[in-house]
């Protein structure tokens, strides 16, 4: 297997943020691919072992990750922040929504390897770094969306490769 790589910062907001604009959208369902669900169950089952609530499966969340995998993997690039300079949190508000809330945050997990990458070895890359890990063991996320893509010949960061992207959402608004 190539080099992997993850984001050298997971990305993580407490915010009480104002109501963004509402997305759009006909919307991703809950089907998780093989790899997606098995990620969930890693992290629940990581959460479980060290005493935190295991996260619901969130739809919202789940088309954020997947927005966000597709645009890394189409457009070339690696990191929290979308192509166009939004900050990521910005981006996920426009599918996971705070109107009605007092409170709302949200945090990501990144990650790109190859095409073998399993869900426990995603899981274990996540578990060495400081920061990703921080993002799975944060006891405030209530919710978590999924989303893994395969690319082939994927183009800039990825040198035309065949990889696998993951994005994880994690977050929480009551």
């Amino acid at each position: 297997m190539f080099a992997c790589a993850a984001a050298a910062l997971a990305a993580s907001l407490a915010a009480f943020a104002p109501a963004p604009a509402a997305a759009g959208s006909a919307g991703r369902t809950t089907e998780l691919s093989l790899l997606e669900s098995g990620v969930l169950a890693q992290i629940n089952f990581i959460r479980v072992e060290h005493d935190l609530a295991p996260l619901r499966l969130s739809a919202e969340l789940g088309e954020a990750a997947e927005e966000h995998s597709q645009e890394m993997a189409a457009d070339g690039y690696f990191q929290h922040d979308s192509f166009d300079g939004s900050a990521f949190w910005k981006r996920i508000a426009d599918f996971y929504s705070s109107a009605g809330y007092g409170y709302w945050s949200v945090g990501e997990n990144l990650l790109w390897s190859s095409p073998t990458v399993g869900s426990v070895g995603a899981l274990q890359l996540w578990m060495r770094s400081p920061e990703h890990r921080a993002n799975i063991l944060n006891p405030r996320w209530r919710e978590i969306g999924v989303a893994a893509v395969h690319t082939m010949h994927a183009p800039g960061t990825y040198r035309h490769r065949t990889v696998t992207i993951i994005t994880t959402d994690f977050g929480v608004r009551h």
